[in-house]
């Protein structure tokens, strides 16, 4: 499993974490074996993938904020369009630069300060936003797609010619634990995106359907025991 981090600590160097980042990228063999770790292949499979710890913490961390705060917690998983075609085209050194490349331009651009950019398997990435308004999750989202297509990465099996990334944005006012079925909402408007083609982003909102269940709730009479006849 492939878990590298990339924020925006103006205290750290930049080149010391991108030559961290690019150092989590290992080979793996041709034998070996498919993880279920890795979400490509996973998906692939029709496996459930796992989460690394340090997703699991930013997830769960997030939730817990935004729940105590009362306010909304955005989520962008994004991915790389037609990596494998990449790799197979180009091999996996160019690949791990085209990795490295992508997750430097989405560092770069994203909204504050202590947002952190999260490496999935080998070319699927999660940033978990607290307490950042929807609108400026979606111009997030487009600013990070027009930094990857300035970077002018060539990719020959795509059909634009250049490498893509598709996104996915789940948004939520959480409360209460954490839920784990927020993570698969992420999932679900990336692959949204991916089947409308190259370089979407999809969004899947869920504040609307809380909004009424919990308005339901409070709603709902609390149920009181029948007398037992006499």
């Amino acid at each position: 499993m492939i878990d590298t981090v990339i924020d925006k600590n103006p205290a750290e160097p930049f080149w010391s974490r991108v030559r961290t980042a690019l150092g989590a990228l290992r080979p793996t063999t041709r034998d070996a074996q498919p993880d279920s770790s890795q979400p490509v292949i996973a998906r692939a499979m029709g496996m459930r993938p796992k989460l690394a710890a340090p997703i699991e913490a930013a997830l769960v961390g997030g939730w817990t904020s935004a729940a105590a705060g009362h306010v909304s917690l955005s989520l962008l998983v994004i991915e790389i369009d037609r990596m494998h075609d990449y790799l197979g085209a180009y091999g996996k050194p160019a690949a791990d630069d085209c990795v490295g490349s992508v997750m430097r331009a989405i560092a770069q651009n994203l909204p504050r300060p202590g947002d952190i950019c999260l490496l999935w398997g080998t070319a699927t990435f999660v940033i978990v936003l607290p307490d950042l308004p929807v609108l400026m999750a979606r111009a997030s989202a487009a600013k990070i797609h027009d930094a990857i297509r300035h970077l002018g990465l060539a990719h020959k099996e795509s059909h634009v010619g250049g490498v893509t990334v598709s996104m996915g944005l789940a948004v939520s006012n959480p409360r209460g634990n954490y839920d784990r079925k927020f993570f698969q909402t992420g999932l679900d408007a990336l692959k949204k995106a991916q089947r409308k083609g190259l370089g979407r982003v999809e969004t899947i909102d869920l504040r609307p359907a809380q909004e009424r269940k919990r308005k339901k709730e409070r709603l709902t009479p609390a149920c009181t025991a029948r007398p037992e006849p006499l």
